[in-house]
C-alpha cells in the first residue's frame, strides 16, 4: 500500500494547524491585555500595576507600543482566519517578537526581573508561530 503526500500531509498538518491556532489565540489574548493597558490606562495606573517604566516614559511611546500590540493581535488572527494574505500572520508574529526583543534588554537594564518570565513566554509563542506558519502548517491563501 502506497500513500501519497496528499493523504499524509493533511493528517499531520491538521494537528499542527490546531496547535498553531491555539498558540495564535493565546498570544493574541496575552497581547490584548498589554494593548488594553498601554492604550487605555494612564502612566500612574500602569505604574500601580507594576509597569513602573511607564511613569517615566513619554505618553506617545506608551500609546505607540499599545498600537503596535493591537496591530499584531489583528495580524495574528484576521489574515489566517479569512485566508486573505495569510502570510501576514507570520509577519505579525515577527513584529510581536520584535517588541519582546526590545522589551527584554530594557527590563534587564532597569533591573526589572519580575516580568522576564512572561516576556520569554511571549517570545516562545511567537517563535513557535513563526516556525509553524512558515514550515510546518502554512495557511494557503483563498483562491
Amino acid at each position: 500500500m502506497t500513500m501519497t503526500n496528499e493523504t499524509t500531509i493533511p493528517a499531520v498538518g491538521a494537528g499542527w494547524n490546531i496547535g498553531l491556532w491555539v498558540a495564535q489565540v493565546a498570544l493574541a489574548g496575552l497581547y490584548a491585555m498589554g494593548a488594553y493597558m498601554h492604550l487605555l490606562l494612564s502612566p500612574a495606573e500602569l505604574g500601580a500595576m507594576g509597569a513602573v517604566w511607564a511613569e517615566n516614559a513619554p505618553m506617545w511611546l506608551v500609546r505607540f507600543i499599545g498600537l503596535a500590540e493591537l496591530a499584531g493581535i489583528i495580524g495574528l488572527i484576521l489574515p489566517a482566519a479569512t485566508r486573505i494574505r495569510p502570510e501576514l500572520t507570520r509577519l505579525a508574529a515577527i513584529g510581536l517578537l520584535a517588541i519582546q526583543v526590545l522589551a527584554i534588554p530594557f527590563h534587564i537594564l532597569r533591573a526589572e526581573f519580575a516580568p522576564l518570565p512572561f516576556n520569554f513566554l511571549l517570545v516562545a509563542l511567537a517563535l513557535f508561530i513563526i516556525w509553524g506558519r512558515t514550515r510546518k502548517a502554512p495557511i494557503t491563501a483563498r483562491t
